[in-house]
């Protein structure tokens, strides 16, 4: 498993995840320091743009060193490899995937209302470039590097599955809803508001798409999970 000394905190805790996602993405998670410094955000910044322009396997940490503005001496002082500096890099999108999910209130029973302004945040925000290109190394690499593959995953996609299951958990609980397993209609859900707009840009052979086929492609995820589950 790969260490990491400095970075940015991640969301995996006991108020975002559930215990056995939690246990799972902590056996993967390096320590979190007690204080990132100006300069390591100089590195993972510097870093980022340059894993974005090149991908992983063209990057080199002579070149992130010259992107961030320090020593490659420096940078070894920060981070022992390139591996450990993408983890940091992929970590910190995981975290920003999560964070737009976590408007999930229990006490709000407008269902309807809920899952819209989900579903729209969720599938606009994987249209954003700047998601695209570290997804796409993600996947290129998990083969031969499978802690960073789960670490992505179970910070990121499992964290907004279980917290939407939580939520839909809350809604049966009040008799707003009849599911019989949650878990499987939040992923089906956030699955739905994605299609034929996530893939395509994934593999490179589509165009963004509008805000009107968002609205029209969630609107009906939300219509479709309504009639198979509302009271």
């Amino acid at each position: 498993m790969m260490t990491e000394r400095f970075g940015h905190q991640t969301i995996v805790n006991g108020d975002v995840m559930d215990s056995k996602i939690e246990d799972k993405a902590q056996a993967q998670v390096p320590a979190q320091p007690q204080e990132e410094t100006a300069k390591c955000r100089q590195i993972i910044d510097g870093a980022r743009a340059v894993f974005l322009a090149q991908g992983f396997d063209a990057a080199s940490m002579g070149e992130i060193a010259r992107q961030a503005g320090v020593s490659k001496g420096t940078l070894y002082v920060y981070f022992e490899s390139k591996e450990e500096l993408f983890a940091v890099v992929v970590r910190e999108a995981c975290k920003t995937q999560a964070e737009t999910l976590l408007a999930l209130a229990p006490d709000d029973h407008d269902v309807e209302a809920v899952l819209t302004r989900l579903g729209q945040g969720y599938a606009r925000f994987l249209n954003e470039p700047h998601l695209l290109s570290p997804i796409r190394t993600v996947i290129s690499i998990s083969e031969r590097m499978p802690a960073i593959g789960k670490m992505f995953y179970e910070t990121g996609p499992a964290v907004g599955v279980a917290m939407l299951r939580r939520y839909l958990e809350a809604q049966v609980a009040t008799g707003y809803l009849a599911v019989d397993d949650c878990e499987v209609a939040a992923a089906q859900f956030l699955e739905s508001c994605r299609a034929t707009i996530f893939k395509p840009l994934l593999f490179n052979t589509g165009h963004q798409p509008t805000d009107e086929h968002v609205t029209h492609v969630v609107g009906i995820a939300v219509r479709t999970f309504l009639a198979a589950y509302r009271k």
